[in-house]
């Protein structure tokens, strides 16, 4: 690891102006948390139930016809809020805000072409370094790569590459970053897996 500091002024992005589904469901969530009870303000007096009455509940939203819950499909955007609150190994700031990771950079894609019905699914990464020469491209890979298998369901299979033209040495990072046996051992240093854990102390 580098001792001086590679990209001492980065152009950093307002975290307000990153795209989010973060904001607005917690907007929503607020807004319509008193919605039904005796305290909303839009609340009538033919809207108060019984409250020892037995309800119906409808579960057309949640469940199929054999009564399973339904899983809510995780998209491109639900990805980027997973990783664009992860810390640059460097700077304190977000690699969502030094756009080191982006919405058009992640692609969500079937795992077995020829098997449409799989759930198997791949989420594909790429990142922008902020200097083409950066040290610390493969640990900010790898930091990539630990927070979505850490949160994503085992049907989906993990991606992170550089992106082309961003990076001196692409290529041999994104070897490194593809090769399992390597990334297995690199997650068994210790002094890496503190620094990867010190990247993902603010993710939300």
């Amino acid at each position: 690891m580098a001792s001086e500091m590679q990209n001492e002024n980065p152009t950093i992005l307002s975290a307000a102006d990153l795209p989010t589904r973060q904001k607005v469901a917690a907007k929503k969530d607020s807004e319509h948390a008193l919605d039904g009870t005796i305290f909303s303000s839009n609340l009538t007096v033919t809207d108060l139930k019984d409250p020892f009455a037995i309800d119906s509940y409808d579960t057309s939203d949640t469940e199929n016809e054999d009564g399973n819950l339904l899983e809510e499909p995780i998209d491109e955007q639900e990805i980027f809020d997973l990783i664009s609150t992860i810390s640059d190994p460097e700077h304190p700031i977000s690699l969502g805000s030094l756009a080191v990771v982006s919405l058009p950079d992640i692609a969500i894609t079937h795992s077995l072409p020829d098997a449409p019905d799989s759930p198997l699914r791949t989420v594909t990464v790429l990142i922008t370094p902020t200097i083409t020469h950066c040290s610390l491209a493969t640990v900010i890979g790898l930091g990539v790569r630990v927070r979505l298998e850490q949160s994503l369901p085992p049907r989906f299979r993990v991606d992170v590459r550089i992106k082309e033209g961003t990076h001196s040495t692409a290529d041999e990072v994104n070897k490194q970053l593809a090769d399992k046996e390597r990334v297995a051992a690199a997650l068994e240093n210790g002094t890496l897996m503190g620094l990867i854990g010190k990247m993902l102390e603010d993710c939300q």
